[in-house]
């Protein structure tokens, strides 16, 4: 049976018409004749919506009970049985009471696809995995419920359904989203333009990158290598020199000319790990790449033109950046090199080539040799002397011929290019040759050659002997890179290592620089502004700012150390306790490199940390504002209706009328008394600066007040309280405050016949209270949630405070060196768990100063 096929209507927000659209491809399918049902769609409440669904079959959905409440879903075993040829289910992302078979409805619906039954579907962008914390970075609010973005990636088709913030609003204020008191919270929250855009953006933004997939994924199946210009994609190809830079500015304006224009770095790694690639230089323009929004990447080939233009193919770039060439004009006319010959075989990929002030210069070398002096040295003496003796030793056997002569220099020659390289065998070559021809070859004692073989003879000698010399002084140079670039990966692993275990990557990475070159100290100085009128010694010092180091004495100054590295303008890597070696600063570079990169971070979160306090009271500033307009509204607006009706002509009231109205405006007040007191409470806890005065108390004196303080709707809590409990540590009036929230909420959620609990039992130095209700409960999943501030998780209605209760009860707890736990009540419900140091185990706790 072939698998059914999904369709998705992707939204930004919830009302932009995404059931609608859906209701309306079912509709058109029907009318074609094709077997459409409704599985379950989400109308909430709006007409338009409920008249699409129009004749079209609906399943009846099953109900399912969870502690104590009823709820609907979707009956997955009929509309299999019912076997459609599309199913409606809306909203992907649910998730279904436990006890159902999924614990999601994309789970549901995937059955329904094995089974062969098209579906269409609806989700909201912010219900999407991946970026569900950035939506609610944006919105403050966090979506419990997603969906993986594989699921959503994997369906037949994506329809986004689209509509500006402007329209989307005058939907909500129409009526036409949600009902109207929800209106007012919903666009001054939510719905406002700011959110919507951000959230606009991120539906728009990741359906094109679902496109692109879909795209690249068409072309692999196809096997299409041309470049379709479907988006414009900037590829700039690094060298690991010093003019990357230039050319990744370059290629970014490039990019910029066309809006959403992708720019990508790539370096072409040679196989045998042996290119002159400086690491440093790679890591300073990666750094400088991703700052600019591109990405780097890193390829390994042989051939570079090759590699280059595969890449380009792979990831359909439609212009590819590189740089003029380094090398001299003299080794441009041997070889093409690697600019022209990427230009003739780009094809429809358009090539810059960017000319820099490296161009031309050649390649420059450290000039260090292949081998050491002392090999250098002893080929040398045995070229000047080995010869000669040789030339002696063969003289004393007349019977060898001009061949075997020849041959057994050419075996000394070798063996001086073994023992000291290229430059002492091309001086025993030359030698060999003079002597061979003065010696052995006829007329002898005399330069001249008489025979052509003698002449061809002493010919391929010289040849095969410089030959020789020169791929052993080749084999030796790469064996010395292949050793360098080999310690030099190994070190740069350890360094990534250690800076991915530590905890302080900037400190760690400096550390790891001191021990592998034996320093005695390493600092990183920042330029700042000199200050003026100072000695040379004292204006360069106030020139730097030391803004890390490890070791002993770190230099303030880059002329204070032995070995100064700048990273860019303003940061300069400074080494104390020797000078390195010319081959080491590569390495050292690289080091440098890492550490500006792991500097910026550490300033990065630095900042961040600065900010979540700023943002944390922004989000309270404005949770407060939506509460006050709420919450704070209904007891005020009582008070005043019943105040203005006192103190109206128009009518006579009663003796118990007027008793009325008075409680009326009495209990209103009271509450906003409570609700005042208990916002200035929480600010006072965020400021620091409330005072806790504590003291040894009786539990069983504490709990009675805080139960008279509700009044009648705690007449019938109960308490089991022992008689033998300690004394706890607290302050009395905020220990009252914290039970009267935490009862208040566990009245407000439990059923009237099985009123909450208050037990307390000592243990481990601790006072336990727990308030033990019945009532639907909370997932474990969301305990912490309840106690942010302004928030009512669950609750539906506006009178039930401005959602301060717990987290004030728990700021309130840990300011007595206390705490509060949830935990589940068997059989149901919640349990509030308020722990207490015991008087035993306290002292005194000092007032914090003011």
């Amino acid at each position: 049976m072939p698998r059914g096929e999904l369709r998705i209507y992707l939204g930004a927000a919830p009302g932009v018409g995404k059931t609608y659209a859906m209701l309306e491809e079912a509709q058109r399918r029907a009318e074609r004749g094709i077997d459409v049902v409704i599985a379950l769609v989400e109308t909430h409440g709006r007409p338009h919506t409920a008249a699409m669904i129009g004749d079209l079959e609906v399943i009846a959905r099953r109900t399912a009970t969870y502690r104590g409440g009823t709820f609907q879903e979707m009956d997955l075993d009929a509309v299999l049985a019912r076997h459609p040829a599309v199913a409606v289910v809306d909203e992907l992302a649910h998730t279904n009471v436990p006890g159902s078979r999924h614990a999601k409805r994309w789970q549901d619906i995937q059955e329904l696809l094995d089974a062969g039954i098209s579906v269409l579907s609806t989700v909201n962008i912010q219900h999407l995995e991946s970026l569900n914390d950035v939506v609610a970075q944006i919105t403050g609010t966090t979506q419990r419920e997603t969906v993986p973005d594989q699921i959503v990636r994997a369906a037949a088709q994506v329809e986004l359904v689209d509509m500006t913030p402007e329209a989307l609003r005058r939907r909500m204020a129409h009526g036409n989203i949600y009902p109207p008191d929800k209106i007012d919270a919903a666009l001054g929250n939510y719905f406002r333009v700011g959110n919507l855009t951000a959230l606009r953006e991120l539906a728009l933004l990741w359906l094109a990158g679902t496109v692109d997939e879909q795209l690249d994924a068409y072309r692999a199946q196809q096997g299409i290598s041309a470049t379709w210009e479907a988006r414009e994609r900037v590829v700039v190809a690094l060298t690991g020199g010093p003019e990357g830079a230039t050319l990744i500015r370059r290629a970014a304006r490039i990019a910029a000319r066309s809006k959403g224009t992708d720019l990508l770095a790539v370096h072409v790694a040679r196989n045998d790990g042996l290119a002159g690639a400086d690491p440093a230089h790679l890591a300073r323009q990666r750094v400088l790449v991703e700052s600019l929004g591109g990405t780097y990447h890193q390829v390994l080939g042989s051939d570079i033109p090759a590699a280059l233009l595969d890449f380009a193919r792979g990831v359909n770039a439609t212009q590819l950046v590189l740089g003029a060439s380094r090398r001299g004009r003299f080794a441009q006319v041997l070889s093409r090199g690697v600019g022209v010959t990427t230009t003739a075989l780009s094809g429809p990929i358009d090539v810059h080539l960017v000319t820099h002030p490296e161009a031309g210069r050649g390649r420059r070398t450290a000039g260090v040799p292949a081998l050491s002096r002392r090999r250098r040295l002893l080929g040398f003496t045995l070229a000047v002397l080995g010869m000669p003796v040789l030339t002696a030793s063969l003289k004393a056997l007349p019977d060898l011929t001009l061949t075997s002569d020849i041959l057994l220099f050419l075996a000394a020659v070798v063996g001086v290019a073994l023992v000291g390289g290229l430059w002492p065998a091309l001086l025993a070559a030359l030698g060999g040759s003079l002597l061979l021809n003065w010696f052995f070859t006829p007329p002898f004692a005399t330069l001249t050659i008489a025979g052509a073989d003698n002449l061809l003879a002493l010919a391929v000698f010289v040849g095969v002997a410089v030959a020789v010399s020169g791929v052993v002084d080749m084999a030796a140079r790469r064996t010395r890179d292949a050793a360098r670039a080999s310690a030099e990966a190994q070190t740069l692993a350890t360094v990534a290592g250690s800076v991915l275990r530590g905890q302080r990557p900037l400190t760690a990475l400096l550390d790891r620089l001191r021990e592998t070159f034996a320093l005695r100290a390493v600092s990183v100085l920042e330029l700042v502004d000199a200050a003026d009128g100072r000695p040379d010694r004292a204006r360069e010092e106030a020139a730097w700012r030391l803004v890390a180091s490890v070791g002993d004495a770190p230099a303030t100054s880059p002329g204070a150390g032995e070995t100064a590295v700048p990273v860019d303008d303003r940061l300069t890597v400074v080494l104390c306790g020797r000078r390195l070696a010319a081959s080491d600063r590569r390495v050292v570079e690289a080091f440098a490199a890492q550490a500006a990169v792991a500097l910026r971070q550490q300033r990065l979160a630095a900042q961040a940390a600065a900010a979540r306090p700023l943002a944390a009271a922004d989000r309270m500033r404005t949770a407060l504002l939506a509460a006050v307009s709420h919450d704070l509204r209904t007891p005020l607006a009582s008070a005043k209706a019943a105040v203005s009706s006192l103190r109206s002509h128009d009518v006579e009231f009663d003796a118990a009328d007027r008793d009325e109205l008075l409680a009326t405006a009495d209990e209103s007040l009271d509450r906003l008394g409570r609700l005042v007191a208990n916002l200035l409470d929480m600010s006072r806890l965020q400021a620091g600066a409330l005072g806790v005065h504590a003291v040894a108390i009786g539990v069983e004196d504490v709990v009675p007040r805080a139960l008279d303080e509700l009044g009648p709707p705690a007449a019938g809590v109960r308490t089991d309280i022992p008689a033998d409990l300690p004394a706890a540590t607290a302050d009395p009036g905020l220990l009252e405050r914290v039970l009267v929230n935490i009862v208040a909420n566990a009245l407000r959620h439990s059923p009237p016949h099985r009123p909450p609990l208050v037990t307390a039992s000592a243990h481990a130095g601790l006072v336990e209270l727990r308030i033990i209700d019945h009532g639907p409960g909370i997932p474990a999943d969301q305990w912490e949630h309840v106690f942010q501030p302004f928030q009512r998780l669950g609750d539906r209605d506006n009178t039930a405070g401005v959602g301060l209760g717990l987290a004030l009860s728990r700021g309130l707890a840990e300011a007595m060196g206390g705490s509060i736990t949830p935990e589940t009540t068997p059989g149901g419900g919640l349990t509030m768990v308020l722990r207490l140091p015991a008087a035993a185990s306290v002292t005194a706790m000092e007032e914090p100063p003011a």
